[in-house]
């Protein structure tokens, strides 16, 4: 079962922790942050394309993860397997292609299992910037 636990929901940044043990059935492209919701809105504004992800920090046992942009075809954001980090602060966040690049695109993160046996599991932590323009 995957848990998803909102560690920061400020005007700027979104903090998340995904957690889950699989029962070896495994998930296919399970939204995990949902950049349309009102939850997430900075200035009654939804994060939407604006939201960007500048920092993953992972531990993968027994699978691999797959994490990809929402879109009608969606664009892949990150492979994840082992434990690590990806750090990408220092470009201020790795942008939603956008729906220029990816028709359909909605901001939204997508999550997949790849040969997640049971008993593997999956702890995530992603950083992200709202990105929503401040008037």
């Amino acid at each position: 079962m995957t848990t998803t636990q909102v560690i920061a929901n400020g005007p700027r940044n979104l903090i998340i922790k995904l957690t889950d043990v699989s029962d070896g059935t495994g998930l296919s492209g399970f939204k995990v942050v949902d950049a349309q919701s009102a939850a997430y809105a900075a200035g009654g504004q939804v994060p939407g394309v604006h939201l960007k992800v500048r920092r993953i920090v992972y531990d993968v046992h027994g699978m691999v993860v797959r994490l990809q942009w929402e879109a009608k075809a969606p664009v892949d954001l990150a492979t994840l397997s082992g434990f690590g980090h990806l750090d990408f602060r220092r470009c201020q966040g790795l942008s939603n292609p956008g729906v220029t690049a990816a028709p359909g695109a909605t901001g939204s993160i997508l999550l997949t299992t790849i040969g997640a046996a049971a008993g593997g599991a999956f702890t995530i932590h992603l950083e992200m910037i709202k990105g929503v323009p401040q008037f």
